[in-house]
């Protein structure tokens, strides 16, 4: 296997910019929230979207999905949902007297798990190890997942019935948690210019999304990432802010070292996005809030009095010296 070149790895990151401007003919407004997901992407990592109903957060990863050359499916969870209808299962050939598998969705390089958390406890818990191990184990047999592989799963924050909130293992899982807000207003008028005009976010195709990324680019770009540096002063500025969530007296559970491990990664993807062969501290303000906010639990008296996890990511902030 050839190493990617300095060459690759800019062209690389040109695909991704480009990628990043084509997602945005379908989906206007949301830069952060591509961002977050090509970061993702770089890292190996997978996102949780939440946002409430009609931001796009479907649409996004769809456009997503189809301005990269790779193979992508879409499963809605449902409260009837099984485990095997997302990992797979045994099926019996009469023919040949024999059981076979058959693989489900999770088998795909770009996973849409939209609104996860409308499915049991038991078909969530089927994602962990396809997440965390990239493999599907059936009957004792260890099946592994195409790669890259990513999963984006969406959520509503607002709707709580009929719903099953993610565990914190599972959570723990997603390298970052996109929150995507309602719109500004100019960008609510582009919205509806684009729907005046013709648009149709269920065909993407005559929206002029193409493809212009594809696995060889997602190569070239995390042997890239793996080359950016981190001064001893930036990560020790790192590791303070993830500990001072552990101290923090409106928190339960602060941010674990997978935690810390996930922003690290994050920093040094969007470093390099950013022409950088170095990690700042701003990129880890920047960073602290999705790879950090689903991963701390607050105290119950906390949430009464409307503490939010961002906020005690923002106070940590306030509090942490910046290293200079």
């Amino acid at each position: 296997m050839s190493v990617p070149t300095v060459s690759d790895a800019e062209a690389a990151r040109r695909a991704l910019h480009a990628l990043r401007r084509e997602v945005g003919k379908a989906v206007v407004g949301q830069d952060g929230a591509v961002t977050g997901l090509v970061i993702a992407l770089l890292c190996r990592g997978h996102v949780l979207i939440e946002g409430v109903p009609g931001v796009a957060k479907t649409l996004l990863v769809r456009a997503l999905a189809r301005s990269l050359a790779l193979d992508s499916k879409r499963v809605q969870f449902t409260p009837d949902l099984m485990p095997g209808d997302v990992t797979g299962s045994l099926v019996y050939d009469a023919r040949s007297a024999e059981f076979s598998f058959r693989n489900g969705p999770v088998f795909t390089n770009l996973l849409l798990a939209d609104e996860i958390n409308r499915t049991p406890p038991k078909t969530q818990a089927s994602l962990l190890e396809a997440m965390e191990e990239r493999q599907v184990s059936v009957d004792g047999v260890g099946r592994p997942l195409p790669d890259p592989f990513v999963v984006a799963a969406t959520q509503n924050p607002v709707e709580y019935e009929g719903t099953y909130p993610l565990p914190e293992a599972q959570l723990d899982r997603f390298q970052l948690k996109i929150t995507m807000p309602l719109p500004e207003r100019n960008d609510e008028l582009a919205i509806l210019a684009r729907h005046a005009g013709g648009f149709d976010p269920r065909d993407l195709e005559a929206a002029g999304v193409t493809p212009v990324a594809g696995a060889a680019d997602l190569a070239a770009g995390r042997a890239a990432v793996q080359r950016v540096t981190v001064r001893p002063e930036v990560l020790g500025y790192l590791a303070d802010v993830c500990r001072a969530t552990r101290s923090a007296s409106a928190v339960q559970l602060g941010a674990s070292p997978r935690a810390a491990t996930a922003l690290l990664a994050a920093c040094r993807a969007a470093a390099w996005l950013s022409e950088r062969e170095y990690v700042t501290p701003d990129d880890v303000k920047m960073l602290a809030r999705p790879a950090l906010r689903h991963r701390l639990r607050l105290r119950p008296e906390a949430e009464l009095d409307g503490v939010t996890a961002d906020g005690v990511v923002d106070g940590v902030l306030t509090a942490v010296p910046v290293p200079r």
